[in-house]
């Protein structure tokens, strides 16, 4: 319990009458929250606009920062099918084909603002500039047709979009689905219970999880990064190249033989039989990000991996990308 818990707790009970003992000494465990730390933690922004910053951004910025770190996920015009779409669907919800999508599904557009805050970019998440969130969120829009090319969103005009679901938005259904059948029924027993120990689990699905994250068991444990690999669980030895592609998301629009968003790996080696410097211009093609190699969809600049790591990852695929 943290040290403001524990007061706070204490003067509940003591406003109670229930006789409180003295606070434990804390042996210098913890410290006190600084004003900065609170506030990187209180980020959440209410349907009324609560809790948004100040700021603004323009429809036309906006579509800059979505072609260089959306488009390669969510489609040039967010119709994406590898990921949720963006656009279309609005008003299908009730038609026996519903297309949920931020324009069709979402009630209050402070909701988009907040999540692309919170999680976007994918593999670079709360990297965009408070500027370039109200930007982002004004393209969007835009490209569902619910505010115009000359919007300005700022912590004023975004409250007071409304969105074509504002009053239609229920949980009876299931998350981005389209048979329109609940995930969960939600009906209690109380009869025939099981007797002993239950084991409470979780799931993900599995193809998916070992793409991005390999082994999750092993998800927050150490790595020693200066090693040559990193253990697998079947015993066999796993590049570090090839952990570190799963641990920084390249997965996400990658596969090792397979052209998925972007090329596969194992075919982007030979593009660079011939150049003296391919680490170098590896590692710069993917810093900056860019278009137009592997075709029009764009690579957003991946900027938050480290050197190192980034190093490792582009000598493994210059070597073949392989998986052993």
């Amino acid at each position: 319990m943290c040290r403001f818990e524990f007061a706070a707790l204490a003067c509940l009970l003591g406003t109670l009458g229930v006789p409180v003992a003295a606070a434990p000494l804390w042996h210098g465990l913890g410290r006190a929250v600084s004003a900065d730390e609170y506030a990187s933690w209180d980020i959440d922004v209410r349907p009324d606009g609560q809790g948004l910053p100040p700021g603004a951004g323009t429809v036309a910025d906006g579509q800059t920062v979505y072609d260089a770190q959306c488009a390669s996920c969510h489609g040039t015009f967010g119709e994406s099918n590898d990921y949720i779409a963006l656009t279309g669907g609005i008003g299908s919800l009730a038609s026996s084909s519903p297309q949920r999508t931020v324009g069709s599904k979402l009630n209050y557009a402070t909701t988009l603002w907040d999540y692309i805050n919170r999680a976007m970019p994918f593999n670079n998440s709360k990297t965009l500039a408070v500027n370039e969130v109200y930007a982002v969120t004004a393209y969007v829009l835009n490209l569902n047709e619910i505010i115009p090319a000359d919007a300005v969103l700022d912590q004023n005009s975004l409250p007071k979009v409304v969105m074509p679901n504002r009053d239609g938005f229920t949980l009876e259904h299931g998350f981005a689905t389209a048979n329109g059948k609940p995930d969960v029924q939600n009906q209690a027993c109380m009869h025939d219970c099981r007797q002993g120990e239950v084991t409470v689990m979780s799931e993900l699905p599995q193809g998916f999880t070992e793409q991005m994250y390999g082994d999750i068991r092993k998800h927050f444990r150490l790595f020693d990064l200066t090693a040559a690999n990193v253990p697998a669980t079947n015993g066999s030895a796993v590049p570090a190249g090839l952990q570190m592609a799963k641990t920084h998301g390249c997965f996400a629009c990658h596969d090792v033989d397979k052209t998925r968003i972007g090329p596969a790996f194992s075919a982007i080696a030979p593009h660079y039989v011939k150049d003296g410097a391919a680490l170098q211009t590896l590692v710069k093609k993917v810093r900056q990000g860019g278009s137009g190699a592997w075709g029009s969809v764009p690579m957003p600049p991946q900027a938050q991996i480290a050197d190192a790591d980034l190093a490792r990852v582009v000598v493994w695929i210059l070597q073949g990308a392989s998986q052993q």
